[in-house]
C-alpha cells in the first residue's frame, strides 16, 4: 500500500506541494543528525580558535546559540563545513563537506522514501543536488559588502532552474524537512500552488528585490539577492508560508515556485533539501555522485553503506580539484525579463 492517500496524491498533483506530518522518527533519524552535527560544529570551532578568528569556542552553549555565536564572531557564514554537498565551482582538495552516517541514515529512512515512492515509483535515485541549511537570525548575521546578509532569506525559485537542462525531462522530486520548528519567523518555506502546471520560468543572476519591508506578511522574501524569478512573472500574491513541525515533511515538484522567509527570529532554521528522481534519469548536476536508494527492479545495485558514500563525494571533490571549473548556470543576465 503507498505511502500517501489519494487525497494526498490529489493535492500534489494540483497544488505542486504537500506537507505530510509526523514521518521522521525524532529518536532514531532527526535526533542523530543533531548529535553527528555537534561534534562538526566542535571540529569547526576548534579550527577557527586556533587561527585567531574566535576568542571562545563556545562549548557549554547548545547548538543553536552556539553556532550563532560562532558565525557571528568569525565574520563568515562557515555553511559548506556542514554541507553533504560541493559548492558549484572553485572545489579544492580541502574544501570540506560533511557526509556523515546520520545524514546517509536520513537520506535513506524507510518511511521517508515509502513517500517518494508513492509519487515516482519503486526505482529512486538519491539525485545529488542536496544541501543543509543553517540560518541564524539575521540580526546576527554577517553582511556582505553592501550590508546585505549573507545567508538570508532565498530567493523566488524553481528547483528545475538551479540545475542544468540534462535535468529538464527528469522526474525531480524535491523532499524539505527541518530538524526543529520552523514557522514565518524563523525562516520557514513560503510556496506559490499551482505554480508547477507552468513553464520553468527565467530566474535572473544577481537580481536583488527592492523591497524596503521587513514584515515577513510581505509575499517577497526581504532582502534577498542572488539566482531568482522576478515577482512579476508568476501570481506573488498567491503564496503561502508553510510553517512545519520537526520530523514532518514537505513535497513538491521541480517547477513548484517557493523561498524562504528572512530569519527575524532569535533562534537558528536548520534543514535538510533533497532531491530524489527515478533511476536512470538525469540529475542536473552529473559531475557530483547520486547513488540508487531504493530498487525493487535490481535491489543489488541498492547503497547501503554510508561511508561508501561519503567515499564517492571525497572522490568527486578530490577529481574536481583543479580541474576546469564547470557551470550550472543556464541564464542570461540580460534577459529582458531581469529589466
Amino acid at each position: 500500500m503507498p505511502a500517501l492517500t489519494n487525497e494526498q496524491i490529489d493535492h500534489f498533483e494540483e497544488y505542486g506541494f504537500l506537507k505530510v506530518d509526523d514521518v521522521l522518527d525524532h529518536e532514531t533519524v532527526i535526533d542523530p543528525v543533531v548529535e553527528e552535527y555537534e561534534k562538526v560544529l566542535d571540529n569547526l570551532a576548534t579550527t577557527l580558535y586556533e587561527k585567531g578568528s574566535i576568542k571562545s569556542k563556545y562549548q557549554d552553549l547548545e547548538f543553536g546559540d552556539r553556532v550563532t555565536n560562532i558565525y557571528a564572531e568569525s565574520g563568515e557564514v562557515h555553511n559548506q563545513y556542514f554541507d553533504f554537498s560541493l559548492p558549484q565551482g572553485e572545489i579544492k582538495s580541502d574544501t570540506p563537506f560533511w557526509a556523515g552516517p546520520a545524514v546517509f541514515n536520513a537520506l535513506t529512512d524507510t518511511r521517508l522514501l515509502d513517500l517518494v515512492e508513492s509519487l515516482i515509483g519503486s526505482e529512486i535515485y538519491s539525485n545529488p543536488v542536496q544541501h543543509v541549511r543553517i540560518k541564524i537570525p539575521e540580526d546576527q548575521c554577517p553582511k556582505d559588502g553592501k550590508g546585505r546578509v549573507k545567508f538570508g532569506a532565498t530567493p523566488w525559485h524553481q528547483d528545475l532552474g538551479v540545475v542544468t537542462e540534462e535535468a529538464d525531462e527528469s522526474d525531480m522530486l524535491t523532499v524539505w524537512f527541518p530538524l526543529m520548528n520552523t514557522d514565518e519567523k524563523n525562516g520557514c518555506l513560503t510556496v506559490v500552488p499551482g505554480s508547477h502546471r507552468g513553464e520553468l520560468l527565467t530566474h535572473c543572476p544577481g537580481y536583488e528585490v527592492k523591497n524596503k519591508s521587513k514584515d515577513v506578511s510581505d509575499n517577497v522574501p526581504p532582502g534577498s539577492f542572488g539566482l531568482q524569478i522576478p515577482d512579476h512573472l508568476f501570481d506573488v500574491e498567491s503564496s503561502a508560508p508553510v510553517p512545519m513541525k520537526k520530523g514532518s515533511v514537505l513535497l513538491f515538484t521541480k517547477k513548484t515556485v517557493h523561498a524562504a522567509l528572512p530569519n527575524i527570529s532569535d533562534r537558528i532554521r536548520w534543514s535538510f533539501d533533497l532531491r530524489y528522481n527515478p533511476v536512470g534519469q538525469k540529475t542536473g548536476r552529473s559531475v557530483f555522485p547520486g547513488f540508487v536508494a531504493r530498487s525493487k527492479l535490481n535491489p543489488g545495485e541498492v547503497l547501503t553503506n554510508p561511508y561508501h558514500w561519503s567515499k564517492l563525494w571525497t572522490e568527486a571533490r578530490d577529481g574536481l580539484a583543479g580541474a576546469e571549473q564547470f557551470s550550472f548556470q543556464r541564464w542570461d543576465t540580460d534577459d529582458p525579463a531581469c529589466a
